[in-house]
């Protein structure tokens, strides 16, 4: 008697159990609004400042007895702690579609899309994205109207990420290095380099000043696909080379001569194909110490791309 007992009450402590969780999935599904589920095909989109790009999003719908007819794009901006206000992107209406197909959407927009009526802080945003901070992003958040009427915002988001174009890990496939007037071809130089972003038009080349290892140095790339190196690191300090004062082709050309200066150094080869652009650099060092001379660098990196 007594196991029937246990074998009744084991039943009911199931069954209370079971039921416990259909509420729970209840609470999850039962009482949601049906239909409007987006799926976005490219959720991290990458905004490359200066390249005055035209950039896409787009996904699908998951169609079924109800209907979704509009999707809504809704655009916010991020700066460090700070977050603008949200407005509407754009409206897509959906074609209607048999059950279990699927609708598509798709979206270009360019950067003065992205900024229209927004306010950071009270302020419009910048209208040149020079002036944008490496690491703000746009969030597009998605709502979908569908046939009964209803509006759902969707769970899923896409954030459009400010970076830069010539960040990224580069080949040395050119290379020459002059030390007092002498032409150094027995020095071994690195194989690659690592280019990070600063900010919009900085850049800092990690690990490597030349062939030589242990250093680090800065340069700028302006509208024009020049580079120039600047006197003082973003932290202030004057910028070296081993130690040693940097030199370059606009303040010491006279310790540079024996390196491509002017038009056939110091700029940028887009590769608008394939992606492989190419940064053309000279640079050099003036060892101080016993009034030593010049060295003198010329590279051409290419951007490995994927």
């Amino acid at each position: 008697m007594k196991k029937i007992k246990y074998i009744i009450l084991s039943i009911l402590t199931l069954t209370v159990i079971v039921s416990c969780i259909d509420e729970d999935n209840d609470r999850l599904t039962g009482d949601s609004i049906e239909g409007g589920l987006v799926e976005i095909n490219k959720a991290a989109i990458g905004y490359v400042v200066g390249d005055d790009g035209t950039y896409t999003v787009s996904g699908t719908v998951y169609q079924g007895g109800i209907q979704t007819n509009m999707v809504d794009i809704y655009k916010s901006f991020t700066s460090g702690e700070s977050t603008s206000n949200e407005l509407i992107l754009t409206s897509l209406p959906i074609a209607n579609t048999t059950i279990s197909e699927k609708g598509t959407f798709e979206y270009s927009f360019k950067y003065e899309d992205l900024i229209n009526g927004l306010l950071l802080d009270g302020a419009s945003l910048p209208t040149v994205d020079s002036e944008l901070n490496i690491g703000d992003f746009w969030t597009l958040r998605f709502a979908s109207t569908t046939s009964q009427g209803n509006v759902n915002f969707n769970a899923r988001t896409a954030k459009v990420s400010v970076g830069t174009r010539f960040a990224g890990l580069y080949s040395v496939i050119e290379h020459d290095y002059w030390r007092i007037g002498v032409q150094r071809s027995d020095v071994e130089w690195p194989d690659e380099m690592v280019v990070e972003s600063v900010d919009a038009i900085t850049y800092r080349v990690v690990e490597y000043f030349g062939a030589f290892d242990n250093n680090e140095y800065y340069f700028q790339i302006d509208s024009n696909d020049r580079i120039t190196y600047p006197a003082l690191t973003p932290s202030g300090d004057p910028q070296v080379g081993n130690n040693e004062p940097m030199t370059n082709c606009d303040s010491n050309l006279t310790d540079l001569t024996n390196v491509p200066c002017g038009d056939l150094s110091n700029l940028v080869i887009r590769d608008e194909v394939n992606g492989k652009d190419q940064l053309v650099m000279t640079f050099g060092y003036y060892t101080v110490e016993g009034a030593s001379g010049a060295r003198e660098f010329y590279q051409v990196l290419e951007k490995i791309v994927d």
